[in-house]
């Protein structure tokens, strides 16, 4: 693969920045989505809440593959991080409702926690470009 296969694709969140990372890359035939949260710029959506974090997180990483000219039809695997096991179901209806029609592999996992507090859901995905 060369470097032309290659397209980066930035959100202008601040982390990127500082720490360095894109928040999609294309490379060959997929797309992969950096952990996505429900930040946009400096505000927080669904503060509280974690299905809503979902939701609005899902959408920012849809965005992201929209920049490649992909939809939710091409997602073929999802992550869901969360600081909480009881807001498995939250996050899985946020899920189901957006995914159910496509069914990427998915994965749900608890963590000790993110870069801010009040995020309850980090998401990440992959989508497929190919025929």
């Amino acid at each position: 693969m060369t470097s032309d296969a290659v397209r980066r694709v930035q959100s202008g969140t601040p982390w990127e920045d500082s720490i360095g990372f894109a928040r999609a890359v294309a490379a060959g035939d997929r797309v992969l989505v950096a952990g996505t949260t429900s930040f946009k710029g400096s505000v927080l959506y669904g503060e509280g809440d974690p299905y809503e974090q979902a939701k609005v997180a899902f959408s920012h990483a849809l965005e992201a593959i929209a920049e490649f000219g992909l939809g939710i039809e091409s997602v073929i695997r999802t992550r869901m991080y969360l600081t909480h096991a009881r807001d498995l179901d939250e996050v899985g209806r946020a899920h189901k409702e957006l995914f159910d029609s496509v069914r990427p592999a998915a994965t749900m996992l608890v963590v000790e926690g993110f870069v801010d507090p009040r995020i309850l859901v980090e998401v990440e995905l992959e989508a497929f470009r190919g025929a």
